[in-house]
Order: structure tokens, then sequence, then C-alpha cells
């Protein structure tokens, strides 16, 4: 499976993480039970179908080696998508984060991501 995995985050909530240590999730991944992530190559498409338009938000980039156990692969809900998504059964330590990097809406209204993600 991929080392670096990604979740898109409001700014405001990534504050919060920063200052107490962790990220616990959105109210999307407290519904579910865990931290909605992707790869790389899935990171656009997910982002399209379920940040569309959300401005104010952070691309989080995590160590997936660190995660240990809490990080599963499973596939989407209802196989609504290919492939298998990474899943995080616990808050992200700020620690196994590699990087968070601003993620603005272009003029097309699509997030404009950092060089190396497809």
């Amino acid at each position: 499976m991929e080392r670096l995995i990604y979740t898109l985050v409001r700014a405001a909530e990534w504050r919060a993480a920063e200052a107490t240590g962790a990220y616990a999730g959105s109210a999307d991944d407290a519904r579910d039970g865990f931290l909605h992530f992707s790869t790389a190559a899935q990171l656009r498409a997910s982002a399209a179908k379920h940040r569309a338009g959300v401005p104010d938000l952070v691309m989080v980039e995590a160590d997936a080696a660190v995660l240990g156990d809490a990080l599963r692969w499973e596939p989407a809900a209802g196989g609504s998508r290919p492939g298998l998504f990474p899943h995080l059964y616990a808050a992200l330590p700020i620690a196994a984060v590699m990087r968070a990097v601003a993620v603005p809406l272009g003029a097309d209204g699509r997030h404009v991501f950092p060089a190396g993600i497809p």
C-alpha cells in the first residue's frame, strides 16, 4: 500500500488539531467511525465528490507507516469507487503529518493542489 496518504480538512479544524496535537476528524468521519483518507491518485476525485466548492481546505499528508493497526485499507462504502481507500480508526496524531498545505479554489471552482498530486 501507499506510504503517503491524504485528507482534506477545513482550515479552522486543522488549526484546532495543531493546538491539541491530534485531528479527531470531521462530522462525516464521526458519522462513519473512521477518518477518510485517499492516496495521491485518489485525492482529486475524492475532493470533487466530497468537497466540491468548499473553500479554506488544508491538504494533510500523513505517513501511513506511523499509523499502525489503526489504519485499514478498505473499499469505498457501497463499492461506489474502485480500489481500496485508507481509513484511520483513531485520531490522526500531528506527529504523523509530513506536511499540511492550503488548497485554494481556482477560478474554475476546482481545488488547486500542490505539485506531486496527479
